[in-house]
């Protein structure tokens, strides 16, 4: 019977709370949200980017199942993919305010992107779009190359060969990279996105907690592997979307600390999850076409414990000493190597043991933008994400990070890793759904058992 109730209930557009306190809509409900968050971004964000870049015309253009990542985002949620060859034109006029978005295709691509080529009357799409080009005349023409930052640089050789060729002369030293227009639109976030970003960094932290409970593990038996395949048949149960497979990792008294690599490649495949245990998860969703992603931790309590040994909750407090020392220097205008620099220096004049990794987050999960550090590159990075790209407001960050703790309780040395979403906004950084500074306990206590 409750089965019958609830695909009548989602045949009529109805939406249930599947976790404590959320919602997760039903994909034509999901469809009409990603096309009007998508609106709102066309008659908003792009002009103001491209204002803001001095770009007066922007052009994509993708193969279908060979999409450019950028490309792919200006798409209706009704489309999987781009048809035959997708080509869009963006002319900017600045002094008249107006903004003309125009598909060189047999078809509008959604409400606002208009088609803007009749086959029957110039039967070449490439001369079509050299005949829109010639009638705009535009000081630059933006094309999606880029050697620094990979999701700017989806165009394809044989594209941009095309393209070349069928351009008049007297036009190409007018091509410039799009680089930071095509970035600025990935990682550009509206107020109507960040009220459901913290929807989605809720979801996440839910299904963390369910993952790091008693209903899910009984130490003794099951294996962090178990785990990692609970939180991923939870996501796909609730109709969502993993951007990467979760990891969940043991640190204990009995083993040495691994490097870095540990949690992400060498691990044991399952472990037996045991009392006394230190968990480490690494988890992100994907949901109405933004990703989160969040690393926690979890103490599994000894027989006789009501919570998780002092040592350990100071070493999860350290973790957030190291957050708050990238955070506080994140400032607009700075590249992600000078903020790697000084937050760095901040932590470590705390006594801490420092290791900063935090990336751009949002449409995608590693996505475009200021990127501060990488685990491997402490000293800062190469290239235009770190070196010269600044931090823009309106942006999402994964804040990843991790602190070395000597536990002489342990006689060994381990690593606070965490991660949360924050934004990064006119008013400064906030978390987008806070952060943890208290350990899971497993099992949770009860608080009638007093023993």
């Amino acid at each position: 019977m409750k089965r019958i109730v609830l695909i009548a209930a989602l045949m009529q557009g109805f939406c249930f709370p599947l976790l404590s306190g959320q919602v997760i809509l039903p994909e034509r409900d999901r469809a009409e949200v990603v096309d009007a968050l998508l609106e709102e971004r066309l008659q908003t964000v792009l002009p103001a980017l491209m204002d803001r870049e001095g770009i007066d015309m922007w052009i994509l253009i993708s193969r279908e199942y060979n999409e450019d990542p950028v490309l792919k985002t200006f798409l209706p949620a009704t489309w999987l993919s781009a048809r035959r060859r997708t080509m869009l034109l963006f002319n900017r006029d600045k002094a008249a305010g107006v903004t003309e978005k125009l598909a060189v295709a047999r078809y509008n691509i959604g409400k606002s992107i208009v088609s803007a080529w009749d086959k029957e009357k110039q039967p070449d799409q490439w001369q079509r779009l050299v005949e829109l080009i010639e009638a705009r005349n535009p000081d630059k023409i933006a094309l999606n190359f880029s050697k620094d930052h990979n999701i700017a640089d989806g165009l394809d050789k044989t594209d941009y060969d095309l393209f070349m060729e069928a351009l008049p002369r007297r036009y190409h030293n007018r091509v410039v990279s799009a680089e930071n227009l095509a970035v600025g639109w990935i990682e550009t976030r509206t107020p109507r996105e960040m009220a459901l970003y913290a929807h989605l960094a809720r979801i996440t932290h839910q299904i963390i907690a369910e993952a790091f409970s008693e209903a899910v593990i009984m130490p003794g038996r099951t294996t962090t592997a178990e785990v990692e395949w609970w939180m991923r048949q939870k996501v796909t149960d609730l109709g969502l979307d993993t951007w990467f497979h979760p990891t969940v990792d043991i640190q204990r008294t009995s083993e040495a600390l691994q490097d870095h690599l540990y949690s992400f490649s060498d691990r044991p495949e399952a472990q037996a999850i045991m009392p006394g245990d230190l968990l480490h998860c690494d988890f992100g969703i994907t949901y109405l076409r933004l990703n989160t992603d969040c690393q926690q931790l979890a103490y599994v309590l000894r027989p006789g414990e009501r919570e998780a040994p002092a040592f350990l909750r100071e070493a999860l407090m350290d973790g957030n000493r190291v957050q708050d020392a990238l955070t506080s220097q994140m400032r607009e205008g700075r590249t992600g190597n000078d903020i790697l620099k000084a937050a760095l220096e901040a932590a470590r004049q705390q006594g801490l043991q420092p290791a900063i990794y935090t990336h751009p987050l949002g449409t995608y999960g590693h996505s475009a933008g200021t990127t501060i550090g990488m685990w491997d590159a402490q000293q800062g990075i190469p290239g235009a994400d770190g070196a010269s790209y600044g931090l823009h407001a309106g942006t999402v960050y994964a804040i990843e990070l991790n602190t070395t703790v000597n536990l002489p309780q342990w006689q060994r040395d381990i690593r606070v890793m965490l991660e949360e979403p924050g934004y990064f906004g006119p008013e400064g950084f906030r978390y987008v759904d806070g952060r943890q500074t208290e350990l899971y306990l497993i099992p949770r206590p009860s608080a009638n058992n007093t023993e």
